[in-house]
């Protein structure tokens, strides 16, 4: 019988796990343009990520498969992270000593853009302070997530995957 993959066991995917199920994009393609790397390691029946692309650069044979995303035709417009309906999509692009993460954001209130938030790694727990650049909020008719690109620091890229919003 195999074992039981740590990310099932504990509710989250380290970047080691998920680079060994699917390829880590170059530091050359992620200083180009924002691209999508996908967070789905499990085999299940779903492909709006794969319908949604324009350009074709999400790879499933057949709707079980795990997408993997053709960094190359990947044009960075997000759309997969707006569709995913289990919130596993996430554009990465390296600014000079920064990280941009475009991520799906489902919590209320939406930062605005300029705000400073809290930065959230896969357990939730806090690592750090982010700038908003961007907020794409969504019609909840459309069944669309809203995303929100936040700034932060570079060495954070592959831990960052929520935001946390604190007012006073």
């Amino acid at each position: 019988m195999s074992e039981i993959p740590n990310y099932l066991k504990y509710g989250y995917i380290t970047p080691e796990e998920l680079f060994s199920i699917i390829p880590k994009p170059s530091e050359k393609r992620l200083r180009e343009r924002p691209v999508a790397v996908p967070e789905c390691p499990q085999r299940i029946p779903c492909t709006p990520c794969k319908e949604v692309c324009p350009t074709n650069a999400i790879k499933m044979d057949n709707p079980n498969d795990i997408p993997i995303v053709d960094y190359e035709k990947c044009i960075g417009c997000s759309l997969c992270v707006q569709v995913c309906p289990g919130l596993a999509f996430f554009m990465i692009h390296y600014v000079g000593d920064k990280a941009r993460i475009t991520l799906p954001h489902e919590l209320l209130p939406l930062p605005e853009r300029g705000e400073e938030v809290i930065l959230l790694n896969r357990k939730g727990e806090e690592v750090g302070r982010g700038r908003v650049i961007t907020v794409v909020p969504r019609e909840k008719t459309k069944g669309d997530t809203p995303i929100v690109t936040v700034e932060v620091p570079l060495e954070l890229a592959w831990d960052v995957r929520a935001i946390k919003v604190v007012r006073e």
